[in-house]
């Protein structure tokens, strides 16, 4: 065992009577040692019950006998950090979580791990880690929020934030947001519909890294427990059968995950955050990918944001068993899995309950899958789109450019109505180096769609876009404006051409006026000059390579 480099041997007698101080025994010296990674926090409602979890994991690690370590990751709460300078801390927190996680495996020599995590730069973190450190792993995820109810209507974070728009527009009042702001988190849990954390937790299990029915029972289940306690004991399984990550992390299960996503019409994040777990397995994993399997999969489940469907009735539907299912004929059914067993052995007897919720290939709610990569002069690198939550009149759209060169001039335009129908807002220098960070821009989608513009009305950016964003808005652009990508170059009045059936983003100015700015184009000096943000800004890599850190 791994854990026999602090465990066996005269010259390791100090570390076993450090171990002993913390109760383990001589018999428990025998045992696998796993490293429980929770990720508790009470500032994120989708990490509030996690020690409930991890408990549940370490009763399971006991009960097959293995002995539990537990130790606790960062997490940031995207809700809370968006609209401000905290976002720019959200998608580097990711590798930080895998870094932590490296070390403290590293160090304690731990025989296999269970990750516990929830929301969304936490899963990827952790399965990089996973996939970084390939020992023995397996990942639980804390589960769904129930969605909140007003007015007889099903509601939730996404209803927040477009709210703000509707309060702006005058369809709404504060008294009546206030009402709203009350109800629309009814507990602990991951934002109610198919955001970036419960897409994240669909992928994982479509991955293989969860075990089946994993990603979708709500939070406060019981089966949420039970499913917890079923990881811990599976995880000593997988020390005893050494049962890897990269045995499991093959291009066929990254072209499985990619297809459940598509049919999800999950968050455009993922497409960072699988980029950069298969960049740590070392799996080569372009952005062509996404869009070729885009179009070989159906988009068959409307869900919140862009659909009537939240995440407990698609568990009750049949959950990632049952979309898998449907999904047998295009899916690698072969690939391996955390159970041991393979895809097709794991779905064998998944069964659709609900055909309205999960749709036959036959009657899906769009012909092609969620995400499209874009690109044209404007993208040369590429660009992403939730195709699933854009309406069929602006599929394809053409209008003037409304420059902004900061989210937060972007948002003050838009709430003073300086947005017409039929604009293009460009916010730009919110990429991976020139936020930096990459912040997610929800609070301007989404008051653009709560003041009914999200029909007539497109948003471009280098930055990224939160799950629960709807409507054309395109990000990801790249290469981003701070390096002098094309976005940068824009000036207001430029028209731009957005053809999604087509896949095309351009800018309607020629190859020499394109030229001509590049040569006048000089960087801007850095919106942080100290801290974390700094290191990160200066080894972060493009969206288009899932912004992970250059390999130095």
């Amino acid at each position: 065992m791994r854990s026999d480099a602090v465990k066996v041997g005269v010259e390791r007698a100090p570390h076993r009577a450090l171990l002993k101080a913390l109760g383990v025994t001589d018999t428990d010296l025998k045992k696998p040692f796993i490293g429980v990674v929770n990720s508790y926090t009470n500032i994120i409602p989708g990490h509030a019950h996690l020690n409930q979890v991890a408990d549940a994991v370490k009763a399971g690690i006991v009960s097959a006998g293995g002995v539990p370590f537990e130790f606790n990751t960062i997490g940031i709460c995207d809700g809370i950090a968006m609209g401000h300078n905290g976002m720019r801390y959200s998608l580097p927190s990711r590798e930080l979580i895998a870094d932590s996680v490296e070390v403290m495996v590293q160090a304690h020599r731990f025989d296999g791990i269970v990750l516990i995590t929830t929301c969304d730069k936490i899963t990827p973190g952790m399965l990089m880690a996973a996939a970084r450190l390939n020992i023995p792993a397996i990942m639980v995820t804390g589960g769904p929020m129930l969605s909140g109810s007003y007015k007889g209507k099903k509601v939730g974070t996404d209803s927040m934030f477009e709210a703000i728009g509707k309060v702006a527009a005058g369809k709404m009042t504060e008294e009546e947001l206030k009402c709203l702001e009350d109800v629309a988190c009814p507990g602990c849990g991951s934002c109610n519909g198919m955001f970036t954390a419960n897409t994240m937790a669909c992928v994982t299990e479509a991955l293989g890294m969860s075990l089946p029915g994993c990603a979708t029972p709500p939070a406060v289940s019981a089966e949420r427990l039970r499913i917890a306690k079923a990881t811990g004991e599976r995880v000593v399984g997988l020390v005893k059968e050494d049962l890897k990550p990269r045995d499991i992390l093959s291009p066929d299960s990254f072209e499985n995950a990619i297809m459940v996503d598509m049919a999800l019409g999950g968050s455009t994040n993922t497409v960072l955050h699988v980029t950069a777990i298969a960049n740590e397995a070392e799996v080569d994993l372009p952005l062509s990918t996404f869009d070729n399997l885009s179009k070989r999969v159906s988009h068959i489940c409307s869900m919140i944001p862009s659909g009537p469907y939240d995440m407990k009735e698609l568990d009750e539907a049949g959950g990632i068993p049952a979309v898998m299912k449907q999904l047998e004929t295009t899916l690698h059914m072969n690939a391996a899995t955390v159970t041991g067993k393979t895809v097709k052995e794991n779905i064998a007897s998944a069964v659709v309950l609900n055909p309205e919720i999960i749709r036959p290939l036959d009657n899906p709610v769009h012909k092609e899958g969620g995400i499209a990569v874009l690109k044209g002069n404007l993208a040369p690198d590429g660009s992403v789109v939730k195709a699933a939550g854009i309406s069929a009149n602006m599929m394809v759209h053409q209008g003037p450019a409304k420059i902004f060169d900061s989210e937060e001039d972007a948002m003050k335009a838009i709430m003073n109505k300086e947005i017409q129908k039929g604009d293009v807002v460009v916010v730009r220098y919110e990429g991976p180096k020139g936020g930096p960070g990459m912040r997610e821009m929800l609070s301007p989608t989404a008051t653009i769609a709560g003041m009914g513009l999200s029909e007539s009305v497109a948003l471009i950016t280098d930055g990224r876009f939160s799950g629960a964003t709807r409507g054309p808005c395109i990000g990801h652009v790249a290469p981003e404006a701070a390096v002098g990508g094309p976005i940068g170059l824009l000036e207001d009045g430029d028209i731009i051409e957005i053809d999604v059936p087509k896949r095309k983003l351009a800018v309607k100015l020629s190859a020499e006026e394109l030229d001509k700015r590049a040569k006048s184009w000089t960087a801007r000096e850095p919106n942080v000059k100290t801290g974390y943000l700094v290191r990160y800004s200066q080894l972060v890599q493009s969206a288009h390579k899932g912004s992970v850190l250059k390999k130095l």
